[in-house]
């Protein structure tokens, strides 16, 4: 986890206004979370910090690519990602109920760590179902894979050689 303190910004010494960082998200990042789902990866993180009296506004724009699996051939590919999230902390003496969406800082808190955001924007942008074919052009699947799958496939073409003793079976369906 110390190569995840390069990812806290301190806020204690900047001014009022807008500041901005820049961030590597690379493999020893997601090495740092167990049972990451992304393994390798190229992105930059530009963070843009705007900070106020009473709060400090994060603007995440994280761009680049990770490697994935896909779902339907096995193939490892590059899926681009381009994210755009906003993070509000707030300064605040009391206690205010946890929500995900704000951020709670006691005078205590000099800065702001930002690999758990990071972790969990790329990880809700990933697509629920890769796919290695790009849009426009036919599929760049692996075509011995599928052509391999296709085959164990149980087609209907291939029922015709079934054995005679689950004819008796099939009859009762109909």
């Amino acid at each position: 986890m110390k190569s995840l303190r390069t990812y806290s910004i301190p806020f204690t010494g900047l001014k009022l206004g807008k500041h901005q960082f820049d961030f590597v998200v690379d493999d020893a990042f997601f090495n740092e979370f167990d049972y990451s789902l992304v393994k390798k990866a190229n992105l930059r993180c530009s963070v843009e910090l705007d900070r106020q009296e009473t709060m400090i506004i994060l603007d995440f724009n994280i761009k680049g690519t990770v490697e994935a699996t896909c779902d339907r051939c096995l193939a490892q590919y590059q899926q681009p990602l381009d994210i755009t999230e906003q993070q509000i902390a707030k300064f605040s003496e009391e206690a205010i109920d946890e929500d995900d969406e704000i951020i709670t800082l006691s005078k205590n808190d000099h800065e702001i760590n930002i690999a758990g955001l990071i972790y969990e924007y790329i990880n809700v942008a990933l697509p629920f179902i890769s796919v290695c074919e790009n849009e426009g052009e036919t599929s760049s699947c692996d075509k011995e894979m599928l052509d391999k799958l296709n085959s164990l496939a149980g087609n209907e073409e291939q029922t015709e050689d079934t054995d005679p003793r689950w004819d008796v079976l099939k009859k009762i369906n109909k």
